[in-house]
């Protein structure tokens, strides 16, 4: 891999593509304005899939409980992405980095990045796979020639990092709303709007609890690595009502729209509808808009792998040197069929990132001890001088929180694992038994500290 010679900046000379500060923090100058990032929340809220959950709990809900249904995961995903995407911005930093002073230290944030990284890529190569079954069933040829092609575009966008996806985002994201508006009033003008909105359920019913964990624990992993994309925000009202807008357009309309086709058809399988007015053109755009979605997938693991290798081999590596490695090991596992297979392991790992949400927002807006370092550093738009080695009471919440998702059958999976670690982090952290052992260079030599005074307690006076 290459090795970043600029660490601080944007790029690092003869690198491949943008390294986008994956080890620093963005600098104000080089936020983006409030249009372009909306376009970027806006385009992942467009694609197919949201319409099928939309069916598949229409299917088994009347209209009216559908509505409950999504306003209770749009409410649980904002408050989420806003907790912890207004603290990216505020540092102009990713999750991976952020950890390091917001509840888990140095080398807990390798962890950290380590879940984030392989759960992401993980399903880049799902995606990826998906969208190459969808082409081939559309308009022919193998599956893993149209899985290697779409790996290969995607690779290529996010090399070049986050303005040249936010470009494609501009290009997408309206072409996608406007093709599949035509296609679903085209579908629904032959039925009643008002018969639709109040007929019985087709299928077997689905308790709200279910819909809901369906709605917010599909992207309860996205929301916690929000701050990958709102540290190029610049105010933080701009955070709230973008990701507010996303959340409206992505649950209300495209969502609830999808519970119309579903009451209409009788069935949750409601994309070729969506597909069948808008002729090869529609489809391409579907396909894009499924692509713009996945870029993400890719770009956030690239910046957790850039974390962990920095933090455990203490190498500076280049981020668009990452992407082309993770691009093609995702690429080629999809195009051969592997990746379809761990979607169990990597629905698991949904259920193990959620805590570190709630570890971070429990730290960095209530305990607020690790972040003292972040506060002095903010205006010089600087990283801190140090930062801790380990905070083993982190790692035993998020373990413990884990269990409580994983294991526990009530309510909704990842938003109990969340609410466990933010209980858990906020209780234990302000009675001063979360602690900090040792303290870590940015230059990755960790300075020895005598027992007595290597310790700090998070939380206390």
């Amino acid at each position: 891999m290459t090795m970043d010679k600029n660490p601080a900046g944007d790029t690092a000379t003869g690198a491949v593509g943008s390294d986008d500060y994956a080890l620093s923090r963005v600098p104000r100058d080089k936020r983006l304005g409030f249009w372009t990032m909306l376009l970027q929340w806006l385009a992942q809220s467009g694609s197919i899939s949201q319409f099928t959950l939309g069916a598949t709990i229409g299917v088994g809900m009347t209209f009216g409980d559908a509505f409950l249904a999504f306003t209770l995961g749009a409410v649980i995903l904002e408050v989420v992405i806003f907790a912890i995407g207004l603290a990216g911005m505020r540092e102009g930093l990713a999750t991976p980095l952020l950890t390091r002073w917001a509840g888990f230290g140095r080398n807990g944030s390798a962890l950290v990045s380590l879940v984030i990284s392989v759960s992401l890529v993980g399903w880049f190569g799902v995606q990826n796979t998906i969208f190459g079954d969808s082409v081939s069933a559309l308009v022919g040829g193998p599956s893993w020639l149209w899985c290697t092609a779409a790996g290969i575009a995607i690779t290529v966008l996010v090399i070049f990092g986050f303005r040249y996806m936010a470009v494609f985002a501009k290009i997408v994201t309206p072409l996608f709303f406007a093709m599949v508006a035509w296609s679903v009033t085209d579908a629904l003008s032959d039925h009643s709007f008002s018969e639709l909105i109040h007929s019985p359920a087709p299928g077997q019913s689905i308790p709200l609890a279910v819909a809901a964990t369906a709605i917010a624990g599909g992207f309860m992993t996205g929301a916690i690595v929000s701050p990958e994309m709102t540290r190029y925000n610049r105010k933080g009202s701009h955070v709230f009502l973008q990701s507010a807008s996303s959340m409206i357009l992505s649950e209300y309309i495209v969502g609830l729209t999808g519970v119309l086709l579903g009451h209409m058809v009788g069935s949750g399988q409601v994309s070729q509808i969506v597909l069948s007015t808008s002729g090869v053109f529609g489809v391409l755009v579907v396909l894009m808009s499924t692509a713009k979605i996945n870029d993400w997938n890719l770009y956030g693991s690239s910046l957790g792998v850039v974390n962990f290798f920095q933090v455990v081999f203490g190498k500076r590596v280049h981020r668009g040197a990452v992407t082309i490695v993770l691009g093609i090991a995702g690429t080629l596992l999809s195009a051969v069929g592997i990746m379809t297979h761990f979607t169990d392991f990597l629905s698991v790992l949904g259920v193990a990132i959620p805590p570190v949400g709630g570890i971070i927002v429990a730290e960095y807006w209530v305990v607020r001890r690790m972040r003292a370092p972040l506060d002095a550093t903010r205006d010089a738009e600087t990283l801190p001088a140090t930062s801790p080695t380990w905070v083993p009471m982190s790692l035993v919440i998020w373990a413990a929180s884990f269990c409580v998702g994983k294991f526990y059958d009530g309510g909704i999976p990842a938003l109990n694992s969340l609410l466990t670690a933010f209980v858990l982090y906020c209780v234990l952290g302000l009675a001063g038994w979360v602690k900090t052992y040792g303290t870590t260079a940015l230059d990755d030599t960790t300075e020895p500290t005598p027992a007595a005074s290597g310790t700090a307690t998070v939380g206390a006076p």
